[in-house]
């Protein structure tokens, strides 16, 4: 691909130079600008620290509303709230650990 096809977000004030084809432009702005506020609105809680720490949080966290959507793609109903108790246990869990975690506040 040429560097036509690259397209430049900002996520958390860094740019980042991605290549995709032009179909998929708006989705991926969109993708990093979803991406973008999730970081930050993790970064303004104070619970942690880093931007690795926070891209990690992020990526949980939007696991975590896939996995919700994918459990319940009409709107009804329960279904299998299982994976969803796992990922919410998953997260509740990484969230302690990094809070109680003296090098992330370092970081």
């Amino acid at each position: 691909m040429s560097s036509s096809n690259s397209v430049t977000v900002q996520i958390l004030d860094k740019e980042y130079s991605i290549i995709c084809p032009p179909e998929e432009r708006s989705n991926l702005v969109g993708a990093a600008r979803y991406l973008d506020g999730k970081m930050r609105e993790i970064r303004s809680s104070g619970k942690v620290i880093g931007a690795d720490r926070i891209a990690v949080m992020a990526a949980l966290n939007i696991t975590h509303e896939m996995l919700h959507r994918q459990e319940r793609p009409d709107g009804a109903g329960e279904g299998t709230g299982t994976r969803r108790e796992q990922v919410r246990d998953l997260l509740e869990r990484v969230d302690q650990a990094l809070s109680d975690d003296p090098v992330s506040k370092k970081d």
